[in-house]
């Protein structure tokens, strides 16, 4: 006899809401319960956070395939000249900068980040495909401005996000493995764009370049409309995808976490800013970044770097590939042992003296096994770029309570630290827009000057690291002493 569809679901229906009613009903107070709840609520929200690592990953993409569509004729298409593409690599910093503590303050204010981040990257996708249609410097210029300005909503947001619902001890793993996404995205980007740019040609009248940029932009818009209905909202106001104890207890997590946080006297915004930029300290700090961000600046230029070693434009866009993966899982790995050893001082230098070997490397000969085993190396330097983003606790003003599980090298009142850290951040990316002119078409194909700037830049910020750990010994070393160790020696003193 076939059963009754409308009593089945009756029966799910009840076997649900018993279920949930289950779940609703256990006691936060009970370890156990707790315990076994914190479990269900971190696999859940596990899922949904992830999808930020794909949207990292098209967040890249979309901000370098200007450097793929170079190896198809983007450069002469329109008509650029000198430094032009380089300008339009550097602009593209100048909206990232500005746009960055604005946009945490919109989204701090309206709570909705499963809104506002797919909204900000369905823009920025339009942005993107539109490039497609420019004709000359001027409009290329423009799309990457907007692009710039529109794209610095996803970083510090969803740094944000993540503060919201990890506590200090959680965030290491996911922020190690968002970082990845970004290593990822030169791999993804470059294996993308070498089918494109190999295939589309011609096709409907475009050159493979636009058509880059057309279907490109085309995939990061049809994730943002998926991200909307996947990424959560901040706890207290997510109630379609957790029952009501889930949420409770993401909201106790919180008021736990920063109950431990170091308590200081209030003082106003502009008294913060003035003990910010008195402190030598955030100076140090800030010209270390930028030299580090310069250093890095070669992945921009990945695919011309390895269609230097001479083969033809597809060959050259996978050989892009392997490095990326390769420092994606060597990053991962160092992230975690340096989480796991609670130091800082080695787990920064080793990458970056790697990356010198590299860059001397790609110096002192022309033999093409040599040179890319170099890229090899020179990609090990995000390594130490990640740790060192741990280590100063690199966040804007409004996540400035997110430690990464790491040390934060300002422990000051939040005020100053507010303006610190915003400091560092806005210094540090005159780096990155100098980096984006140190590898002219006219230093190739060995590009041995740029090669010395990278080495140049990134030599200070080692030193400097050097002395600053000498200059610790024999006291507590800000550098290999966890958040969670300052907050336990202030509830001790309490």
């Amino acid at each position: 006899m076939a059963s009754n569809p409308v009593k089945a679901e009756a029966d799910a229906s009840s076997r649900y809401s018993s279920e949930k009613s289950d779940v609703s009903n256990i006691d936060i107070e009970d370890p156990h319960a707790r315990k076994r709840l914190e479990r269900q609520l971190l696999r859940k929200l596990d899922l949904r956070i992830s999808v930020l690592i794909v949207i990292y990953i098209l967040n890249y993409i979309d901000r370098g395939n200007a450097a793929s569509a170079r190896l198809r004729g983007f450069e002469e298409d329109l008509g650029l000249h000198g430094n032009q593409f380089a300008t339009i690599l550097a602009v593209y910093f100048v909206g990232y900068i500005l746009m960055q503590v604005p946009s945490n303050m919109l989204l701090n204010y309206i709570k909705k980040p499963s809104l506002y981040l797919p909204g900000a990257m369905l823009i920025w996708g339009m942005i993107s495909t539109l490039t497609g249609i420019t004709k000359n410097f001027a409009g290329v210029l423009a799309c990457r401005f907007f692009l710039g300005f529109i794209e610095a909503a996803f970083f510090p947001g969803a740094l944000l996000l993540l503060s919201k619902w990890y506590k200090r001890e959680e965030l290491g793993l996911r922020t190690s493995i968002l970082f990845c996404g970004l290593l990822l995205s030169i791999a993804f980007g470059a294996l993308i764009a070498s089918g494109i740019l190999d295939t589309m040609e011609g096709v409907l009248g475009h050159a493979a370049w636009r058509w880059l940029f057309f279907i490109e932009g085309a995939i990061t818009m049809a994730v943002a409309t998926a991200a909307i209905f996947i990424l959560p909202d901040f706890p207290e106001n997510s109630e379609s995808w957790l029952s009501p104890a889930e949420k409770a207890l993401a909201i106790r997590r919180m008021q736990e976490d920063a109950a431990l946080l170091p308590h200081y006297e209030p003082m106003s915004e502009y008294a913060g800013f003035l003990m910010a930029v008195k402190d030598w300290k955030v100076w140090w700090l800030a010209v270390t970044y930028a030299g580090i961000l310069l250093s890095v600046a070669f992945n921009a230029y990945f695919p011309t770097l390895t269609s230097a070693l001479g083969y033809n434009r597809t060959i050259s866009l996978v050989l892009c590939a392997p490095p990326s993966i390769f420092v994606t899982v060597a990053s991962f790995f160092h992230a975690r042992h340096s989480d796991r050893t609670k130091e800082r001082f080695w787990h920064i230098s080793i990458p970056f003296c790697v990356a010198i070997v590299g860059y001397i490397i790609g110096m002192a000969t022309d033999n093409v096994a040599a040179r890319y085993v170099g890229l090899f190396l020179v990609g090990q330097a995000p390594a130490g770029y990640i740790c060192f983003l741990a280590w100063i606790s690199f966040v804007q003003p409004f996540t400035l309570y997110i430690a990464i599980n790491l040390i934060n090298s300002i422990p000051e009142p939040p005020a100053k630290r507010a303006v610190a850290l915003g400091l560092t951040s806005a210094f540090a990316q005159l780096g990155a827009v100098g980096g984006s002119y140190i590898f002219p078409k006219n230093w190739g194909p060995s590009y041995r000057t740029s090669f010395g700037i990278s080495l140049g830049s990134i030599l200070p910020p080692s030193t400097k690291k050097l002395k600053r750990k000498k200059m610790l010994e024999g006291r507590r070393s800000l550098d290999i002493v966890i958040f969670s160790e300052i907050s336990a020696d202030c509830i001790a003193d309490r």
